[in-house]
């Protein structure tokens, strides 16, 4: 098995240096899209995790997972309707 590492990038960048072992770079992704839908709901976070970048061993990396917010968030809307 390889280790892939799991980055959170955007806000405050948080560098994996333990990583987790998988046998297949998809099982790795599969993990990156549980831990984006665990973060989207943390509201304990002070700096948003904006995407959970997977890195396998070689530094490359394989996947980018964006982590939305929680449906229960308030969401900014900007219109650009033609006034007058």
């Amino acid at each position: 098995m390889r280790t892939y590492y799991f980055d959170m990038k955007d806000g405050v960048p948080i560098r994996d240096r333990t990583g987790l072992p998988f046998p297949t770079g998809a099982d790795a992704i599969e993990h990156s899209k549980v831990l984006a839908l665990r973060f989207s709901h943390d509201h304990r976070l002070k700096d948003p995790i904006r995407s959970i970048v997977v890195v396998d061993e070689s530094g490359t990396e394989i996947h980018r997972e964006p982590v939305h917010q929680a449906v229960d968030q308030p969401k900014v809307v900007i219109s650009f309707g033609k006034i007058g």
